[in-house]
């Protein structure tokens, strides 16, 4: 499979949305260490509608007339002394990289890159950027045509500009113009100093201490430097039904999804990674609270809305006790999503982000990409037939687990782990799911 690139443009605003070079800071929640990472993923478009016209050419317009809304992403993220935390400079004239490229043959030939199988293909539909260079591009894309007339939107995002749901608000405001809007639905809304900033003077009065701690001379996505990764399978809605009624039958307690599939998940893969039973391990995942703060955020904030949620249990507890437990676990962790929290993490990264604040050292990084709004993502040709996250670090977590939206009725799971514990890995999830319903290939 050979991948061509024709051109890199620099796509500037339809009209220059301001006539000076400006600073624009970031939220604390912007900032958190655990956000300065890229978001690389791809979503998938078929030819289905027939449209002749050119991707690239057409999301290339589309995105000079979003950029007159949001062009701090044509903006450079850089690191502010003596803190180290990052600001956004925004300069007259400055624009988003866009690379154009071909592949001369069809989507299918690569099973629409839902085989990880393809996974050092798919690399290529995105660039990648150094995060440890000193001026960071808060945004890339690359739209790669297929013969067949379907192509990708290969996109790297860097975390601390946006979230999944503040993405999806400027890919939709992308797809409304692509499709001959005049105007955007949602003015986006920036003033995130103020609206996501400390209190003053700032105090901590959730006991945030619980979930965070202080490390300087640790940085959560180094790693342990062996290989990693993707293990991907389905799990049928069917399955997940059985699994949340034996759980209910169990405990008398209605789980969703997410806790219960979240708990089978993080049991198979402590076990698989064999750490002694007094250690701690963490699930880590975020949380909406943009109608959680006081006041509620406006409907156009497209900074990061969302806080980390912290499941703190021994590695004994969560390879040994009934899954019900962890799953409610995870449950009871949700209660501690509050106006309160989220000003308390706010302040405590006002207090304390030069000393290095961290979830901890075993982490296991949640996200579910199933209520995210890419199906609406339409420039044309229709909502995306697939979604496949690049990323492999999130949530202080180097080996993330992606929920996918799937076909048929199912759930696609994608989980990032070392080489060595993906055969023991599977063996759990063998013995946990017998009488289940499952598919699966691994790389």
């Amino acid at each position: 499979m050979h991948l061509t690139i024709h051109e890199t443009a620099v796509v500037r605003p339809l009209k220059s949305p301001f006539d000076h070079d400006h600073l624009l800071s970031l939220s604390h929640i912007d900032t958190d260490r655990n956000l300065l990472v890229t978001l690389r993923y791809l979503r998938l478009y078929s030819n289905t509608l027939h449209q002749n016209a050119d991707p690239f050419r057409v999301i290339s317009a589309a995105l000079s007339a979003a950029l007159v809304h949001y062009y701090p992403f044509a903006g450079t993220l850089k690191r502010r002394l003596p803190d180290g935390r990052l600001e956004l400079h925004c300069r007259v004239g400055d624009g988003v990289p866009v690379v154009s490229s071909v592949v001369n043959s069809p989507l299918s030939s690569v099973s629409y890159l839902d085989d990880v199988g393809v996974e050092e293909f798919a690399q290529q539909l995105v660039p990648d950027p150094d995060p440890e260079e000193d001026s960071i591009r808060p945004m890339t894309l690359q739209v790669t045509r297929f013969s067949c007339g379907g192509f990708v939107l290969g996109a790297a995002v860097h975390h601390a500009i946006c979230d999944g749901l503040g993405a999806t608000l400027f890919f939709n405001a992308m797809a409304e113009l692509a499709r001959g809007s005049g105007h955007v639905t949602v003015d986006p809304t920036w003033d995130r100093s103020t609206l996501l900033g400390p209190r003053n003077p700032p105090r901590v009065e959730f006991p945030i201490h619980d979930f965070l701690s202080l490390d300087k001379d640790f940085f959560p996505y180094k790693g342990s430097g062996k290989r990693v990764i993707k293990d991907c399978f389905s799990v049928k809605e069917e399955w997940l039904d059985q699994l949340k009624g034996l759980l209910f039958k169990q405990s008398g307690l209605k789980f969703t999804t997410f806790e219960a599939l979240g708990a089978f998940i993080w049991r198979a893969r402590t076990r698989a990674s064999k750490v002694p039973g007094d250690e701690k391990v963490t699930f880590a995942y975020s949380i909406n609270i943009r109608k959680t703060v006081n006041p509620p955020l406006p409907a156009g904030y497209w900074g990061n809305g969302c806080v980390p949620m912290y499941v703190h249990l021994t590695a004994g507890e969560v390879a040994e006790q009934p899954i019900w437990r962890t799953a409610d676990s995870i449950k009871k962790s949700k209660h501690n999503a509050t106006n309160e929290y989220v000003s308390s993490f706010i302040e405590f990264q006002e207090l304390h982000y030069e000393k290095g604040i961290s979830g901890g050292r075993r982490v296991s990084g949640f996200t579910d990409w199933r209520h995210l709004g890419h199906s609406t993502v339409d420039f044309g040709w229709g909502g995306p037939v697939a979604v496949v996250p690049l990323s492999r670090h999130l949530l202080g977590s180097p080996e993330p687990c992606f929920f996918l939206p799937g076909k048929e009725q199912t759930i696609k799971v994608l989980v990032v782990l070392e080489e060595d514990l993906v055969s023991v890995f599977r063996q759990e999830t063998d013995e946990l799911k017998k009488g289940f319903f499952f598919s699966g290939s691994a790389i």
